[in-house]
């Protein structure tokens, strides 16, 4: 996963910008913790290394549901952490505004490369994780389709 072009990854954004239910998205990496592609547009762009370190930390993951976790700056909280479960490798969020109405957060783990999804308002948990995790199994695709092309 490493080898891949910035311009595969954002291939991948535009996946899920053809999604009616995705508003925002990123990929991003644990180490070195940095995003790699993102909306342009997005919130999402602005994740800190800091956020990402905090957020894939294998350390007291209990306290991630105590104190939720920040992304890009909006505060989230942890509704189930499936992150390091094999098969499942997932986590679902929900945005804490007092501003404007909360949305759902999912985020994938492939690989050493994790996607974070934030769906449009209206748009519930369960439905807009099955489809990150569809996407993140079409990208897996995608990206073995032009390693074999190299």
């Amino acid at each position: 996963m490493q080898n891949i072009s910035q311009d595969t990854w954002q291939d991948c954004i535009r996946l899920f910008k053809q999604t009616e239910m995705i508003c925002d998205a990123a990929i991003f990496t644990s180490y070195p913790p940095w995003v790699l592609a993102s909306y342009p547009e997005g919130n999402f762009s602005q994740i800190s290394q800091e956020e990402i370190q905090v957020l894939l930390s294998k350390n007291e993951r209990e306290k991630l549901f105590l104190h939720g976790v920040t992304l890009a700056g909006i505060r989230c909280l942890l509704i189930r952490d499936n992150l390091y479960t094999e098969g499942n490798n997932t986590m679902d969020l929900r945005t804490k505004s007092q501003s404007r109405s909360s949305q759902a957060v999912t985020v994938v783990q492939m690989e050493s490369v994790y996607i974070v999804v934030m769906g449009k308002r209206g748009t519930e948990g369960g439905p807009l994780n099955l489809k990150a995790f569809e996407l993140a199994g079409y990208m897996r695709e995608i990206i073995l389709q032009k390693m074999a092309r190299v």
